[in-house]
This record gives C-alpha cells, structure tokens and sequence, in this order.
C-alpha cells in the first residue's frame, strides 16, 4: 500500500471514529480521482511533483467546494501544524489554475519587507525564480492559511518541502522536508484536526 491510500484509509478511520460516518459516506460515492487529462497538464507545469501527491489525487480529486457530477464537495482533508485549521485538498485543475496566486500578494514575505513576520531561512528571498505548488486551503477559503511544495528553497532548504502560510499574525514557516514526510506527520498526530467539535461546526 503506498503512503497516500494509507493516509486516505485513515482519514476514513478519523472520520468514522467522530461522528462523522455520513459525511465520508456521502463524499465517498460521489468522489473520484483526476482525470488523465488533468494529471498529464498538472505533471506539464509541476515535473518534480510528488508520486504521492499524484496518488492522492488519483484517489480523490480535490476536495475544495469540488464539483462531482452534481454534487459540490467541501471535505476537510489535510491539517498542518495548527490543530485548530482543517484544509482542502485543491484538485488537479485548481493546482495547475492558482499556480500563479501568490505572486499577486505574497512578495512581501519572500523579500522579507517586514521584520516583524517571521519566514523560514529555507525558504528561498529570489521573488523572480519563485515556484511554489499550491495544494491546500484552510477552512475559510484560504484567508488564514494555504499549504504550498516549495521547488525552489534557499540553500538551507529542501527542494519539495512543504510550507504553511499563516496570516495574522503572518508567518510562513517549513512543516516537512516532502510530501511523504508531511502526510506522515498528519498520521503521526492521529489526524488530530478531525474532532466532532470540527464536523459539527462546518457541517
């Protein structure tokens, strides 16, 4: 079993275990994976991808108000390193779409305008060579939170490393050195952004 369909198996679980059995089940009958079409153009812009992220998204394609068939899914699917902040999977077609985004905002944090914000030494301060994979949002659209695969690190980064943008107070900080290592954490921490707490409140 690779680390993907493990991770997706235990969310299953995480799910199961708090109440939130009809939700998954909903989600589950309806859900489906990328098309090829879309693995082939996200693979064109991202070549260094991850086989797991490819994986998961051979599993479920997206899970960000994602539209299957006639049913829109908003599915928590990922966590980081603020228990309290459920995320989106983005779809293929989404990543390849918000690739750009966040150059419309985010220079001030790679220039480091601002000494008060606090930015990862390996996260790369060259704006121009910039190329970051967008897969993930926070529950509120992303206004507090987005999770990014940093291919273009500082000398004291690792290409693949996985970033989480926090804003107010911002920060952008290196949750793992990959995808894997990141999938990992979550399971290591019991998919501990999974609560009935959680499922109540944006059910």
């Amino acid at each position: 079993m690779n680390i993907a369909q493990e991770y997706v198996d235990g969310l299953k679980n995480a799910y199961y275990e708090n109440g939130g059995e009809k939700q998954w089940n909903d989600f589950e009958k309806v859900m489906h994976g990328a098309s090829k079409e879309d693995i082939e153009k996200l693979c064109a812009v991202y070549p260094d991808i991850p086989e797991s992220l490819l994986q998961l998204l051979e599993i479920v394609d997206g899970t960000y108000w994602r539209k299957y068939g006639e049913n829109k899914v908003s599915l928590f699917f990922l966590g980081s390193d603020i228990e309290e902040y459920p995320y989106y999977l983005l779809s293929a077609r989404q990543i390849v779409d918000t690739k750009d985004n966040f150059r419309e905002w985010g220079d001030y944090l790679i220039t480091r305008e601002y000494d008060d914000i606090p930015v990862d030494e390996g996260v790369c301060d060259d704006f121009d060579n910039l190329f970051w994979l967008h897969f993930s949002d926070c529950t509120n659209n992303g206004g507090t939170s987005q999770l990014f695969i940093d291919f273009s690190p500082s000398e004291k980064g690792k290409k693949g490393q996985v970033l989480r943008y926090l804003h107010d107070p911002d920060e952008l900080v290196i949750l793992a050195d990959s995808f894997d290592e990141y999938l990992q954490m979550l399971m290591d921490n019991e998919y501990d952004f999974i609560s009935e707490e959680k499922l109540e409140e944006w059910d």
